[in-house]
């Protein structure tokens, strides 16, 4: 079973508490993000766009032409019943008004009189909502309740809206229409009107709005078969069913901006300007949309849309069953939650591009899964929680990641500073996995240089003398070695070990090494001409290098003390290879598998190690060893000189028994 890492844990545990507070926002209802969820919801109504209305509803347009022509607003109730006639004669089949009439007028008889002979006109009602007692003047209303209601009990918890008392017409005029709606409109926090109230208590009853009204009576719907079931819906007949909230409120299908419905002056009704049959079966509204009137509300679509095209839209979806519902918290919840705990499992997987990448799928298939739902299916769910959950899940990991990175490279660039040059350390920092943690097999080349005589040196000499030559010494072989990309593994008092291969990985780690032991000598060289001008002493160095696989890695003490080094049995021969330099009276000696790996470069004369020469100095047995090596001798040739390999002659092997 794969062992999951502590980054891993810390990762899904970052995703899954971010999950979890989100949740708890949902719970609570964090008002930012309601906010904002109401206006992505306002957003998805822009993007779908305006969908063409029914053609059997028009509005009776209380406009500027008609306020300029019939004078101002309210005008009498004679002009009130002309445009009644002149609906009645058009053939209007319902007759539905935004205009609150509850102030007595002489004339009130004569509109009686045309509503009477209309015999399909509903009027409104205004619930008001202020301390004062309840009027009673509810029996005017009673009768334009609802008449059957499924579950009331489900109100003793979830209570319907519920109002002190009513805004009214003159009796006289209750008593010829058909049926009262009530008009009431209730904005959310941010004055967007998003929802129709379906239903509103007074004084024990429920009453319908005005636009569901005008659905049931165009539809031929009687009152009893519009059924109220409790906390969930309304029932209009065999084929309708109006979702709602546990209060009442249904979500308005709203088809488009302003005058998305046909609009008729009334001004040109009362002149007879308007064509024939423009009302017959119709749904005709009665309503304001002059800017003076201040009848203007805000919706999805529009900053200032009329209050009477808020009815149309309504009255349209009703009769083309064209329904919204917000689906339930339990549904967002388990949305949250499964996107959530999916993407952190996911993500904590991916290396910073790719979790970018998914981050964006996941936040695709969200935004757009809410909008289809919304376009397609009439559903509302909460896109909000879980897109900022996905976006805040990616932000947390990707910090963490940052910082554990962060960490890790200011561990790496202190591991390796000391041992390779700053490219290497970069190179290290972007690839961490370079510098595998408790060693790897791999095939390098070794380098050992060793002071000769340093002993007797430091024993004629003060140690003050000793420190400050050798450290010009080292300092000037260190900067030879990170010239030529090598990796400084240790000082061993006045003998350096380095090697090539790790922990980057170098094709020409054999050449590298060959040719900082060339510059490494030339180096010294210019060392000891300044050494002797000065007067000092003057030291001297051999160098051996062999190539082939090691063990190499961190290697110590986890927490304690941990060093990148090479281990094996190839180490060993590279550094009794450098000891033989004493027995040849040579300065570079390298092995038969070294000189594999570089001759490539100088055949011919042709590769990229020129004017070097290559002698083989004997077959020897090195101490610790059973089989024999070649060794061969390495120096620099005048520039311009062809480069040359000598091959060792097959003499007796020379067994060597001391280091």
């Amino acid at each position: 079973m794969m062992e999951i890492s502590r980054k891993t844990k810390i990762n899904l545990f970052v995703g899954f508490a971010m999950t979890a507070v989100i949740a708890v926002f949902m719970l609570i209802k964090l008002s930012p993000m309601e906010t904002l969820e109401e206006k992505l919801y306002d957003y998805r109504f822009k993007i779908r766009g305006v969908v063409q209305p029914p053609q059997n509803i028009v509005i009776a347009a209380i406009d500027e032409k008609s306020i300029e022509k019939l004078g101002r607003f309210p005008w009498g109730r004679d002009k009130i019943a002309r445009l009644v006639e002149k609906l009645t004669e058009g053939g209007a089949e319902i007759i539905v008004f935004d205009i609150i009439l509850s102030e007595r007028e002489r004339n009130d008889p004569k509109l009686a009189q045309a509503i009477r002979q209309a015999g399909n006109v509903i009027l409104p009602v205004v619930f008001e909502f202020d301390r004062r007692s309840n009027m009673p003047d509810s029996e005017f209303l009673v009768s334009s309740a609802f008449r059957s209601i499924l579950h009331p009990e489900r109100f003793n918890q979830y209570s319907p809206i519920m109002t002190k008392r009513p805004l009214i017409p003159v009796p006289k005029l209750i008593g010829e229409c058909m049926v009262l709606g009530h008009i009431n409109m209730f904005p959310d926090r941010d004055g967007t009107l998003r929802w129709e109230a379906m239903a509103i208590e007074y004084n024990g009853c429920l009453y319908p709005s005005v636009d569901l009204q005008a659905a049931a009576a165009y539809l031929g719907v009687p009152p009893g078969k519009v059924v109220l079931n409790a906390t969930e819906g309304i029932q209009l007949g065999e084929k309708r069913y109006i979702p709602t909230d546990r209060h009442g409120m249904s979500l308005i299908y709203y088809y488009g901006s302003t005058r998305t419905f046909k609009h008729f002056s009334i001004s040109d009704i009362l002149e007879g300007t308007i064509k024939p049959g423009q009302f017959q079966g119709k749904i005709v509204l009665i309503g304001a949309t002059a800017v003076g009137i201040y009848d203007l509300r805000v919706t999805p679509f529009s900053a200032a849309m009329p209050g009477i095209e808020k009815h149309a839209n309504v009255i349209s979806s009703i009769l083309e069953n064209r329904f919204l519902r917000r689906v339930t918290f339990s549904t967002n919840l388990a949305i949250l939650l499964v996107s959530g705990f999916l993407f952190s499992l996911l993500v904590v997987r991916l290396k910073a591009m790719n979790a970018s990448l998914l981050t964006g799928v996941f936040l695709l298939l969200i935004l757009g899964s809410g909008y289809y739902l919304f376009s397609h299916q009439g559903l509302w769910i909460n896109i909000v929680y879980p897109s900022n959950n996905i976006l805040l899940i990616f932000l947390g990991i990707t910090a963490y990641n940052y910082a554990v990175e962060e960490r890790y490279a200011k561990r790496i660039r202190t591991m390796f500073s000391s041992y390779v040059t700053e490219r290497v350390v970069n190179e290290l920092i972007k690839n961490p996995g370079m510098a595998k943690l408790g060693g790897e097999r791999r095939e390098v080349t070794v380098l050992f240089s060793d002071v000769r005589g340093f002993t007797s040196f430091s024993e004629k000499h003060t140690p003050e003398e000793v420190v400050a030559i050798l450290n010009e010494y080292l300092e000037a072989m260190t900067d030879v070695i990170f010239r030529w990309e090598g990796t400084l593994d240790k000082f061993i008092g006045d003998a350096i070990l380095a090697f090539w291969g790790a922990p980057m990985r170098q094709e020409n780690h054999a050449e590298l090494s060959v040719k900082c032991a060339l510059d490494m000598v030339n180096r010294l060289g210019d060392l000891q001409k300044k050494w002797k001008s000065e007067g000092k002493p003057i030291l001297d160095a051999g160098i051996g290098i062999n190539t082939g696989e090691v063990l190499v890695g961190n290697i110590g003490a986890e927490g304690k003390k941990m060093d990148y080094t090479v281990i094996g049995d190839h180490v060993n021969l590279g550094s009794r290879v450098e000891s033989l330099n004493r027995k040849y009276n040579t300065h570079i000696l390298i092995t038969e598998f070294a000189l594999n790996k570089v001759s490539k470069y100088i055949k011919n004369g042709s590769g990229s190690m020129g004017h070097i020469s290559i002698k083989g100095v004997g077959r020897v047995i090195v101490k610790g060893k059973e089989k024999t090596v070649e060794i061969y001798e390495v120096s620099s040739l005048e520039p311009g000189s062809e480069s040359m390999i000598l091959k060792c002659e097959k003499e007796e092997e020379v067994i060597f028994t001391e280091k």
